[in-house]
């Protein structure tokens, strides 16, 4: 049985790929690409003569058995157009599939647009939510920004040129004139980070219509406390002590205390520990 390889690629800058990708795009069977044409370009500038197939959003389905019957023979690599594959590109489903029919899955690290802007934003970065690309109805946009609007985490989108401006404006008037990272064309020749204020994006992209691809970071929301650690592990202690299970009782104080859901499970798991001592 083989391996399904899921390979990060450049976002840009072709010298950005690793060794280790190279080398397992030349040894694999087949590469399950979004884009064969964009990925002939990774493949011809390093010489790659790997055979190539579409996955993309729309055949996505319909490809399943094939990469699944390949993987029956050999390894199978899976690239997205750019950056890191089933990060809100197609890949989601033949990853499930894979792993239910048994084959191993491997992830060999890489760039990744989302990652690369919210480390070079100069917002926090210790929590994060990454939601992809906001919705392109501007009533739908605004509801879903309403229910994140009190989240204390740094946010993370996608985001087209064409819709830019409409969503900084959605952005400002919901979440209010809050500090934003507008990363476009990362890596690349004309590489931009405009960082500022929400209205600051708002009157540049006015004024300079933005083009290429673009990843929005945008400042939590700091009118809500965090509460101290003794009151998390009271709120923890007591749910508990009522029978909730570390999970449920991590999410639960998440929700109210601005705490990291991640940082209050191995909170929770100390507390457990201590008290089975």
């Amino acid at each position: 049985m083989g391996t399904l390889y899921l390979v990060a690629t450049p976002i840009g800058n072709l010298q950005d790929i690793t060794g280790r990708a190279l080398e397992i795009l030349k040894q694999v069977r087949l590469v399950a690409a979004e884009d064969t044409r964009q990925t002939r370009k990774l493949f011809d500038h390093y010489q790659i003569h790997t055979p190539l197939i579409s996955y993309h959003e729309h055949n996505k389905l319909a490809r399943l058995a094939e990469v699944l019957a390949a993987l029956d023979e050999a390894d199978v690599a899976l690239v997205s157009d750019a950056g890191t594959p089933a990060l809100n590109d197609p890949g989601y489903e033949l990853v499930k599939a894979a792993l239910q029919a048994g084959y191993q899955v491997s992830p060999i690290p890489g760039p990744s647009a989302p990652l690369a802007a919210l480390v070079a934003s100069g917002l926090p970065t210790d929590a994060f939510l990454y939601l992809g690309y906001l919705p392109r109805k501007t009533s739908e946009r605004r509801t879903m920004l309403g229910k994140i609007a009190g989240l204390p985490y740094t946010l993370v989108f996608l985001e087209t040129p064409h819709r830019l401006l409409s969503a900084l404006q959605d952005l400002q008037s919901v979440l209010g004139d809050r500090s934003i990272a507008v990363a476009r064309e990362l890596t690349k020749l004309h590489e931009e980070i405009l960082r500022g204020s929400l209205s600051q994006a708002l009157a540049h992209f006015s004024a300079q219509p933005a083009r290429g691809e673009i990843t929005l970071v945008i400042e939590g929301n700091k009118a809500q406390v965090a509460w101290s650690e003794e009151q998390v592990r009271s709120s923890l202690e007591k749910l508990l002590s009522e029978g909730y299970s570390a999970t449920q009782s991590a999410a639960e104080v998440a929700d109210r205390s601005g705490w990291p859901r991640r940082t209050l499970y191995r909170m929770v798991m100390e507390l457990k520990k201590r008290s089975e001592q």
